[in-house]
């Protein structure tokens, strides 16, 4: 076996195990449909590894020829609809459908010209390049520019060149040689397989990161995120809000707390049913994901208990959203509840003070919605001064005291 023949083949596992890896992935992560486009570029790959392993064998090669080239077409468009896919952009359908229809065409028709002609050469790699360039133009206008994103862009840069380069590179090693057989055993062969050997296996290795990450940044997003509502857990409100509060601290900014309670919830869910309740809870979570500034941190606490984190918002920015969301959800009809029947909630605000954590601003906010409990609900309250901040004891703790006796000393 030839150099070539042997990377022609080490080239023909390669991709065998790329599709089966990204069909893998596809299959455990059933809505990852770019993990599909993936997986059907390199079952297109293996085919194209098929026909150029069986063109030497041919006595009239053109049809292998063509549907080598059709092949390894499919492979690049199916990675391109991919990253469109991935990137969350519009696929480009149209321009896809063009590129392989009229380069199938134009090859077809090239096939009698010399297989050292640099236009036959160029009509056969500069498709494979415009699509890889294509693929790079997509990652350049999702803007996204982590240190995976720039590698894949820079692998499929360098594979549209050297795909372009592929006709010069023949010229300098010898050309491809008068007939499959002879480009098979030639410089040029060994060199090409090679290149597209280590690009490829590059450019598949990225690819299966990237949607690996993804995986990744997923199942943490759902451990993260409440179901129901879609704001923060509680666990992926303390992950962001106290890096986010010793930020503020750094930076000598402003910050606050607001902690949201609907109220009479019990009573929703037992007059209307847990299903008109889930219903209550997805319209003021919309709300306050509506009204909360860019950088707010929102979270369902627990139940009908809610909790945002405003840096940069004093006492009064922070009383403003509480009353914006307050008001906005007083006056929110809910499908299949009388029209004349509306819901509230209580809210309690407070604005970190210097010195003090986390912990001692919840406590604040805390007291402050327990005070707009005790008014009437259905309104904001503030935290004031440090005597007026203290949660009041629970009366089971007060009963049970009373009913401790004193120890002698």
């Amino acid at each position: 076996m030839s150099g070539a023949g042997f990377i022609l083949a080490i080239n023909l596992s390669v991709a065998g195990l790329f599709a089966v890896a990204f069909a893998l992935v596809g299959i455990n992560n059933k809505a990852d449909r770019v993990a599909r486009w993936f997986a059907l570029a390199y079952v297109f790959g293996v085919i194209y590894l098929i026909f150029e392993s069986a063109l030497p064998m041919q006595a009239s090669p053109r049809l292998a020829y063509i549907g080598g080239f059709t092949a390894f077409l499919g492979a690049v468009s199916a990675v391109t609809v991919g990253l469109a896919r991935r990137y969350q952009l519009p696929v480009p359908w149209l321009l896809l459908g063009l590129v392989c229809a009229l380069s199938v065409i134009a090859n077809w028709l090239a096939f009698d010209l010399g297989r050292a002609s640099v236009p036959r050469m160029l009509l056969y790699q500069a498709p494979y390049a415009l699509m890889q360039g294509l693929g790079a133009a997509i990652i350049l206008r999702s803007r996204r520019r982590q240190v995976m994103d720039v590698a894949l862009l820079v692998m499929f840069a360098l594979s549209a060149l050297q795909f372009l380069g592929k006709p010069y590179l023949a010229q300098l090693t010898g050309g491809p040689g008068a007939s499959p057989q002879e480009y098979i055993a030639s410089d040029y062969a060994l060199y090409s397989q090679s290149l597209g050997a280590v690009l490829s296996v590059g450019t598949g290795l990225l690819m299966l990161m990237l949607l690996v990450r993804d995986m990744i940044v997923e199942i943490t997003a759902k451990s993260e995120t409440d179901t129901l509502s879609g704001l923060y857990n509680r666990r992926g409100f303390d992950e962001r809000a106290e890096p986010g509060f010793a930020s503020v601290r750094k930076s000598a900014m402003r910050a606050s707390l607001v902690v949201c309670d609907l109220d009479h919830f019990k009573g929703v869910n037992d007059t209307y049913g847990h299903e008109i309740g889930d219903r209550v809870i997805e319209a003021f979570a919309e709300i306050l994901r509506t009204v909360a500034p860019e950088h707010a941190i929102v979270s369902r606490w627990g139940g009908e208990e809610f909790v945002a984190f405003l840096p940069g918002a004093n006492l009064a920015g922070a009383r403003l959203f509480a009353e914006s969301v307050r008001s906005a959800f007083a006056a929110l009809p809910i499908a299949g509840v009388p029209d004349e029947i509306r819901f509230t909630a209580s809210f309690g605000v407070a604005e970190a003070r210097e010195g003090e954590g986390l912990s001692d601003l919840r406590r604040r906010a805390d007291a402050a919605l327990y005070q707009a409990k005790k008014g009437g609900r259905n309104r904001v309250c503030l935290s004031g001064h440090a005597i007026d901040d203290d949660m009041p004891e629970h009366p089971l703790a007060v009963a049970r005291a009373k009913k401790t006796p004193a120890r002698s000393a």
